[in-house]
């Protein structure tokens, strides 16, 4: 039953209290570890005792702060010390937990956190909750539990799960972003855009008490629009294009519908050529930028504006192709277009209004679909061609979005292929205006070639016609050059209660922000959370919350779960700030740039399903905060690396209802977490999707089990003990060499996220070291310098049991001795009349009369000389030398 901490029954207004939700009504942690660890005989069932020492270890790391990274001004901090900050992207804590495919980017990222940190840097790698969503509150809404709690819930699992596999975060910067610390400063960054405005001529945000003209609400960079927007009636909120699948709500499957909403919009499009242009400094993935650019998909052309027969609004129409506009036979509008009911003549107004309501329930995708078959309505309306005063009929067609360019085309059927099949389909004019080159045909030519049929553009290329058919619009007031995006306005509104409300009130028909002294402004204290089943939202049956005044009301919408996410990474700088969202200290040490570093996130590792969305608005936002001067750099994440996807063991992705999902849990109850953090990082690069195989995480497990023998044996009791073959004495060459060739490898290894070659050359040196009678100690430590950011519970309990002192995340990372792999000695095969007889090893600087010489003097030569008179030797050298009798 829910808690009556936050039953409503006609209560006076209160804010939620989220921690005391939290706190009095949250299940108990599910793991709860042993601290100490104890060697015990009935330990031999396993291959090493690792549910001990990891338990063990766990607990150290918790109860000393190990991983805790001072800010400048804390105790402990060291201005000598280098930044490093890595970051995950923070997950959406479910009620299903993490399967094994969640924690791969989170493994990587701290194997090199662990050793940048061996290597002196001061290494920020926090951990959150990206918690609000409409998970929790349809989950709400089916138990009557409220989503705090259940979201409270989801939390201690992750955090319990995600310690189990020993990750080195620094908890005490975990931010929520439920939390109302955390949330105040996502609404204070809302009032940021909506007071601000972006300046044309500076090309920057600025406070829009700048702006020139009388009302700024034109062009705030947080503004309010009517737009046509998915609505899902079942879920009772808008849903982002994403969130839409064949139709559907990608939650629950339920139908959804285009209709035309009020909605909080955010001007992203008046970045959109910095968000291109700014990519280029970034160390990303070529594949992500392309996906952001062609996202904001820039095209450059002309808008030409169309007369409409006795209609006094024009049609304006944006192409790329303004150097065809000789050919257009007909325009076609969005089913949406705000002149449609205007336009349509009585006559097909009945099918006009069939065809809108049948394209209500398809998503952009579905319209927009090259292979599905063309349909359409005629508005019987007619536009006036502005070059010939050609009457061309106007059409509503799907395959036409309001929500790019201005919801119109003109088509060219004759050279582009939707149109050519539209008109072939609708029996429309079909007319030549671009000559290919060569002999190919023009039907359906999209390319360049010369223009034709089109008057004075006739004889002209394609790029000369375009800027003269630009220059002949602009003269005659019919249009101009313009540039367009794909990319649309960020529709912000979400019709829930589980979102951070907006800190806006209503007035007299006009919208203004709350005082920055009120925020937070927390959800109100709501039992029924149910869809109003009307487009009002949730938090419009909260009476008193909602009103704030005699005469002003709140904003009832609340902000996306792209909120929260678009600024977590500003907050782990400096979570526990109650005065600034960051303080400026802390934003230039861990964000700023210098001589060496360009700024922002060192490393920022995640998987390619946030490549466009997420990247471009929390680029956008940090891009906003920058031109007002509350951050120093002008990009969030200098280096961004996609990791792979998991498959289940049947190669297919990992999902409840295909039963092919793997717990980690159970895998670290068989294996142990090293087993399963390292069997994770052998499975092949890091950015390549493979399949998960349980035997290979016992192969994994195995070699963890040759590391620990290497310092440990069992007593004829059973009992651990450490191992009388691990002694102080020198290393002999070939295991110099090793040792080193080790250190080099892995080294390179990590800082280029190949950890795979990494654990396959510690193989090579467990193998070297495993039959050596005596096992230098030195060496032995040093491999657990290199194991422990992979393995790091086994690497502290052996570096333990070695008689070692401190412990191994303290130690300095080892540099190899490039003189150590130099070879001084090579290996000579010893041929007699050409056949192979022995192998003989030299000095590698040795001279050609010495390798004869010692080949002469090798047992197995005497042997098939004995008796026969030599009549040449031929040295090769570098490998061979034959001896002719």
């Amino acid at each position: 039953m829910p808690s009556k901490a936050w039953k409503t029954q006609h209560l006076p207004p209160k804010r939620l209290n989220l921690e005391k939700l939290r706190l009095e009504d949250r299940p108990r942690p599910r793991y709860c570890y042993t601290p100490f660890f104890k060697l015990m005989s009935t330990d031999r069932r396993k291959p090493y005792p690792f549910d001990r020492l990891e338990a063990k270890w766990q607990h150290h790391w918790d109860s000393q702060s190990t991983f805790h990274a001072p800010n400048p001004g804390d105790p402990g901090f060291d201005p000598a010390k280098p930044k490093y900050y890595v970051l995950d992207m923070f997950p959406y804590p479910s009620g299903t937990g993490l399967h094994v495919g969640h924690p791969e980017g989170y493994t990587a990222t701290d194997i090199l956190a662990r050793y940048k940190r061996m290597r002196g840097f001061n290494v920020l790698h926090p951990m959150g909750w990206d918690a609000f969503g409409l998970p929790a509150e349809q989950y709400a809404i089916k138990t009557g539990q409220h989503p705090a709690v259940t979201t409270a819930h989801n939390i201690d699992n992750f955090r319990a799960q995600l310690k189990r596999i020993g990750f080195a975060y620094d908890w005490q910067r975990e931010v929520n972003t439920t939390d109302p610390g955390y949330f105040k400063w996502t609404q204070w960054i809302f009032l940021q855009l909506y007071h601000s405005w972006f300046n044309p001529a500076t090309k920057k945000a600025e406070p829009v008490s700048t702006y020139p003209d009388a009302d700024p609400d034109l062009v705030r960079l947080a503004y309010v629009a009517e737009v046509p927007v998915n609505w899902c009636p079942e879920l009772g909120t808008v849903l982002a294009n994403e969130e839409v699948i064949e139709g559907k709500s990608e939650v629950g499957g339920h139908p959804v519908e285009r209709r035309p909403m009020r909605q909080w919009m955010l001007r992203i499009t008046s970045f959109a050529d910095r968000l291109i242009a700014e990519l280029d400094g970034l160390d990303w993935p070529d594949s992500i930028k392309l996906l952001q650019r062609n996202w904001i998909g820039r095209s450059e052309g002309a808008e030409v504006i169309f007369s409409i027969e006795d209609t006094a609004q024009p049609v304006r129409v944006f192409t790329t192709r303004p150097d065809t506009l000789f050919g257009a036979t007909y325009l076609v509008l969005a089913p949406e277009h705000a002149l449609v009911e205007e336009i349509t003549a009585e006559s097909q107004r009945e099918a006009v209004r069939a065809y809108q309501e049948s394209c209500r329930s398809k998503s952009d995708l579905e319209r927009t679909d090259l292979a599905k078959d063309k349909s359409g309505v005629s508005t019987g309306a007619f536009a006036i061609n502005p070059v010939n005063g050609e009457r061309l009929p106007v059409w509503i067609a799907d395959y036409v979005l309001t929500g790019y360019g201005t919801g119109a085309i003109m088509a060219v059927p004759a050279h582009d292929a939707r149109d050519h099949e539209f008109a072939l389909k609708f029996n429309l004019p079909i007319r030549q205006v671009v000559q290919p080159p060569g002999e190919e045909p023009w039907q359906g030519f999209t390319g360049h070639g010369t223009a034709v049929h089109s008057d004075f553009l006739s004889g002209l290329p394609t790029q000369e016609a375009k800027q003269e058919i630009n220059r002949w619009l602009e003269l005659h007031g019919k249009g101009k050059g313009t540039v367009q995006y794909k990319l649309r306005d960020w529709l912000f509104s979400r019709q829930r209660y589980w979102g951070e409300p907006f800190p806006i009130i209503w007035e007299n028909g006009r919208h203004n922000a709350i005082p920055e002294s009120e925020l937070p402004l927390t959800p109100p204290l709501m039992e029924d959370f149910k869809p109003t089943g009307t487009p009002e939202p949730p938090l419009s049956k909260a009476h008193d919350w909602v009103r704030y005044s005699e005469t002003a009301r709140r904003e009832t919408n609340t902000m996306p779960q792209w909120a929260g996410s678009c600024w977590y990474y500003l907050r782990y700088c400096d979570p526990k700030n109650p005065e600034r969202f960051i303080s400026k200290e802390a934003e230039r040490y861990w964000m700023g740039a210098d001589s060496a570093n360009p700024g922002g996130v060192d490393l920022y590792v995640g998987g390619t399903e946030h490549a466009v969305l997420h990247l471009l608005y929390a680029r956008f936002w940090h891009k906003v905060l920058f031109d007002l001067g509350h951050l120093s750099t002008p990009e969030p994440f200098q280096k961004l690396v996609n990791q792979g996807i998991i498959l289940g063991e049947d190669g297919q992705k990992m999902s409840k209802s295909r039963g092919n999902v793997v717990n980690p849990d159970e895998i670290i109850s068989e294996f142990g977490a090293d087993a399963f953090r390292c069997y994770e990082m052998f499975m092949g690069p890091l950015e390549q999707m493979k399949p998960w195989s349980t035997s290979g995480v016992e192969g994994v497990s195995r070699f963890l089990a040759r590391v620990w023998r290497l310092v440990m044996e069992e007593n004829q009791a059973g009992e651990w003990v450490r191992s009388a073959a691990l002694v102080e004495v020198p290393l002999e060459k070939p295991q110099l060499k090793v040792l080193h060739a080790t250190i080099k490898k892995v080294s390179e290894d990590i800082e280029s996220l190949s950890f795979n070659t990494a654990i396959s050359q510690m193989m090579i040196f467990v193998n070297a070291f495993t039959g050596a009678a005596q096992r230098p100690i030195s060496a032995i430590r040093t491999l657990l310098k290199l194991l422990n950011p992979l393995a790091p519970h086994i690497t502290e309990e052996l570096w333990f049991l070695s008689g070692a002192e401190g412990t191994v995340a303290d130690q300095v990372w080892p540099e190899y001795d490039p003189a150590a792999l130099i070879e001084d000695e090579l290996e000579l095969v010893v041929q007699i009349n050409g056949k192979v007889r022995d192998k003989l090893t030299v000095l590698r600087i040795a001279t050609s009369q010495e390798i004869e010489a010692a080949a002469l003097a090798s047992p197995r030569a005497q042997e098939w000389t004995a008796g026969k008179t030599i009549r040449k030797i031929v040295v090769v050298p570098g490998k061979l030398v034959n001896i002719v009798v």
